[in-house]
């Protein structure tokens, strides 16, 4: 099942490069293959559930071992919910 999900690492940062775990967190991502949508105030991806679930461990330990004091996520089905609306964001 294909699934979306939003992530936040903080501490926030004001303007300027985003923090080293943000970029840590991104690049876990982008490795795992998921579809991904870096924003200043968090990270959206989606991808199939046997992709995107592991990922999301390695996504939380690299943030965490960059620095981040905490990750939030939130998942949904891509295609049930009030996120629905979200895979044109996602590109899917």
């Amino acid at each position: 099942m294909r699934l979306n999900a939003e992530f936040t690492t903080e501490p926030f940062v004001g303007e300027g490069e985003p923090p080293a775990h943000a970029r840590a967190a991104l690049r876990a991502a982008e490795d795992a293959g998921l579809t991904v949508d870096f924003g200043p105030l968090g990270t959206g991806v989606s991808g199939e559930d046997d992709r995107l679930l592991p990922a999301l461990e390695r996504i939380v330990s690299a943030a965490l071992a960059s620095g981040a004091t905490r990750v939030t996520f939130q998942v949904e089905k891509a295609d049930e919910g009030p996120g629905s609306a979200m895979g044109g964001r996602f590109g899917v």
